[in-house]
């Protein structure tokens, strides 16, 4: 068991991929070196239009981070999740109170009668002032400098870029519209995530029917998976088959989540995904895995923008407010209240798995897939 003091190990070595015949999606890839080519952006911003059609995954590769950046990362990771849960304890996220920033443990809801949830987080906020005072383990304080890098470069390299292709994507004006309101400097829910899902016995995954974790959208904007070569990610396709999401090498796996689906009526679509048991030759396997999750910026009302030709021409910009109450969710309070709701509240007497919907905020509710 790794203590506090512990410190990384390098070079990390990724599990092997499986060698499973899987029904892989076919995703959209991104180049990023693209970006800044004449034309580079309008010509990423239409390759974007596809994973808009289809499902709201899609990789993108050349996006400046190096194989040693990413490695460090998931020895950190690795270190940090091993520590002791004594030694974790002090660093838990209060997620009763809708705060996911800190340690969530393994095992603290029931997916059905008996079977409990098997992942575990340590999420990392952004580097801002509103979070200088979080208390943090030693490993962490003491890689404290490269965490950070390894945070402000994802923002810089490769949020910003993707969304302004976004913006373009919309035939927005100005394609700093998205860039603008997800500013690093500002109060958001922005975070690194360390996180490992246990793997499971026989008997757990026959009772789960193989899945770990129900189909589900993200809270956020964007979704930023660094590659996981143990096969358990899926995503629900347009025509309502699962398909895995195979890991790529050197390339990032992306998603879009609530707050983009509901600035654009859905036209950017917050993905529906889900985690099931890897295939054989992996079910022993613990999957950890490196994300980085994109929030707006908690003070914006939740209402379809205004402008996008793109929105006009399908009827898309209607700008009815999210809440039943006719007053606009706010996207902190949004992402506030669905951890209270998927993380902090007791699990139903059935279990989570047996949830279809769940009520967040104002009666707006979420729905969760088989």
């Amino acid at each position: 068991m790794a203590t506090a003091t512990e410190t990384i190990t390098l070079p990390y070595h990724q599990a092997p991929e499986t060698t499973e015949s899987l029904d892989w999606a076919d995703l959209v890839t991104l180049d990023l070196s693209k970006f800044d080519q004449p034309g580079g952006k309008e010509e990423l911003a239409k390759e974007f239009q596809r994973a808009i059609e289809e499902v709201g995954f899609f990789y993108v590769k050349n996006h400046g981070l190096t194989p040693s950046d990413i490695d460090t990362q998931f020895a950190l990771a690795k270190s940090v999740l091993s520590l002791s849960n004594e030694d974790k304890a002090p660093y838990r996220a209060a997620l009763e109170a809708g705060d996911y920033n800190g340690w969530k443990p393994a095992g603290i809801r029931d997916l059905i009668p008996g079977v409990k949830d098997n992942f575990e987080i340590y999420n990392i906020p952004k580097f801002i002032p509103a979070h200088a005072n979080r208390p943090h383990p030693p490993i962490v304080k003491e890689h404290w400098t490269t965490i950070e890098e390894f945070s402000t470069r994802i923002h810089k390299q490769i949020v910003q870029k993707l969304l302004v292709i976004f913006a373009i994507a919309l035939e927005l004006q100005d394609e700093n519209y998205f860039v603008d309101r997800h500013r690093y400097s500002e109060e958001s829910g922005d975070h690194l995530r360390y996180m490992k899902y246990y793997h499971r016995s026989d008997e757990e995954n026959q009772k789960l029917g193989g899945v770990w974790l129900k189909g589900h959208s993200d809270m956020g904007s964007l979704t930023l998976l660094f590659r996981q070569p143990v096969a358990a990610l899926q995503v629900l396709t347009k025509d309502g088959t699962w398909k895995w999401v195979r890991p790529q090498t050197d390339a990032l796996t992306v998603n879009l989540a609530d707050a983009l689906h509901f600035l654009t009526n859905g036209y950017l679509k917050s993905s529906i995904h889900r985690v099931v048991a890897p295939p054989p030759d992996q079910a022993h396997i613990d999957r950890l895995g490196v994300i980085y999750m994109v929030r707006i910026e908690d003070d914006t009302d939740l209402i379809p923008i205004q402008g996008s030709p793109v929105l006009h021409r399908l009827g898309l910009e209607e700008q009815k407010a999210l809440g039943a109450d006719g007053q606009p969710v706010k996207a902190g309070e949004w992402v506030k209240q669905r951890v209270i709701k998927n993380l902090g509240a007791t699990s139903s007497a059935k279990g989570d798995n047996a949830e279809s919907d769940v009520e967040i905020v104002k009666g707006v509710k979420i729905k969760y897939y088989e």
